[in-house]
């Protein structure tokens, strides 16, 4: 029997800690500082460069940034550590990925009017887990009493758009009856806030979805899956190299290649026209115009990938209504920026609005899912 699949709750947990563009400039600034005359003989001889300073206007114009918050704030402005500070715990302590995502869980799970009985698949689908095996998956579903079965997901930020794909599948198919699909984007481990060009990026948060047969919903706001549509192309322009055969290469586990890197411009030049030319395809596949779409909840990586994005397809300037924007307060929170975006701008839609959400990143990955508001 093919089934047909809705999205039923959504749930964001957002981290009690935040970091203003100005505290993080101060503390760059100052490390920058302490480091260019640590190293002034080297940099005087050529052998290394001068460390650029930065600017909270800076970071502003370059991505629309404002602010993010972060899971662990103690070490992160520390100039003499410039990492988070996280407690150890043990195998027997629920891990602190599992902690954030059982938060947004829980929440989707009340929006959905759903229980733990009414869920048999989890997946936890993200950029970075916090380790191998078990699954965080295995341990969400084992924290919130969830008989069935669950697994992780890795596309980067592309990774809530394939794991809802995913769910949506396994709905349709009927090899699940309902499905949890949570992001819990622990990114501020792998930021390096000792570069100008990329520490500003990041923030911690995490999301959760619930899919389920249309047969079962009993939610007040929710969504038909209309389509899906993943795809990927092999791309070097971003990349976090951090992995387990450091240990045999001798390689720094933590050196500056080992955390995230990319090439900015090129990403913005290749992606910005995969992404537009994917949402155009996707709904013309469905006889969806795009000028039928009530919102657009766009991955948030970089307001001028969205603007040039969105104005390309619709041949204007988005309003903020069209397609909102929460990366000024949450900046780049990999894969949940879209989801995001959805669970804060998706009550105000009627019966039979079309909405689409997409999300684009390292791989290359793209994803997207067109909704008809039920």
């Amino acid at each position: 029997m093919n089934h047909s699949a809705v999205i039923s709750g959504v749930g964001l947990w957002t981290p009690l800690h935040s970091i203003s563009n100005e505290e993080l400039v101060a503390s760059y600034n100052a490390w920058a500082e302490q480091f260019n005359i640590d190293h002034a003989q080297q940099i005087e001889n050529a052998e290394i460069e001068a460390k650029p300073l930065s600017s909270a206007a800076f970071i502003e114009k370059a991505s629309g940034i404002k602010s993010r918050y972060i899971y662990a704030k103690e070490g992160a402005l520390d100039i003499k550590r410039m990492r988070p500070v996280l407690d150890i715990r043990h195998d027997d302590q629920l891990s602190h990925q599992a902690e954030m995502a059982v938060s947004a869980a829980r929440k989707a799970l009340q929006a959905a009017n759903k229980a733990a009985a009414d869920i048999d698949m989890v997946i936890v689908s993200c950029a970075y887990t916090q380790r191998s095996y078990p699954a965080i998956a295995i341990e969400v579903q084992s924290a919130l009493g969830i008989d069935g079965f669950g697994f992780d997901m890795l596309v980067a930020c592309s990774a809530a758009t394939f794991g809802l794909q995913r769910a949506v599948d396994a709905v349709k198919a009927g090899t699940a009856k309902g499905v949890l699909v949570i992001n819990p984007e622990l990114t501020s481990p792998q930021v390096n806030y000792m570069d100008r060009d990329s520490h500003f990026i990041f923030g911690d948060v995490a999301t959760a979805v619930v899919v389920e047969s249309s047969e079962t919903c009993q939610s007040a706001h929710s969504f038909d899956v209309l389509s899906t549509k993943c795809i990927t192309s092999f791309s070097n322009n971003i990349r976090s190299n951090f992995g387990y055969t450091t240990r045999v290469t001798d390689e720094d586990p933590y050196g500056a290649d080992k955390l995230f890197h990319q090439n900015g411009r090129k990403v913005f030049k290749e992606v910005c026209p995969m992404a537009a030319d994917h949402i155009e395809s996707h709904l013309k596949s469905q006889g969806i115009q795009v000028s039928q779409l009530k919102r657009w909840w766009l991955h948030q990586a970089n307001i001028n990938m969205n603007l040039l994005i969105s104005k390309r397809l619709l041949g204007r300037d988005a309003t903020l209504e069209e397609a909102p924007v929460v990366l000024d307060e949450y900046a780049n929170t990999a894969s949940a920026g879209s989801i995001i975006a959805f669970a804060k701008y998706h009550e105000d839609l009627v019966v039979g609005d079309i909405g689409v959400i997409c999300s684009f990143g390292a791989g290359y990955s793209i994803g997207s899912l067109i909704l008809r508001k039920r």
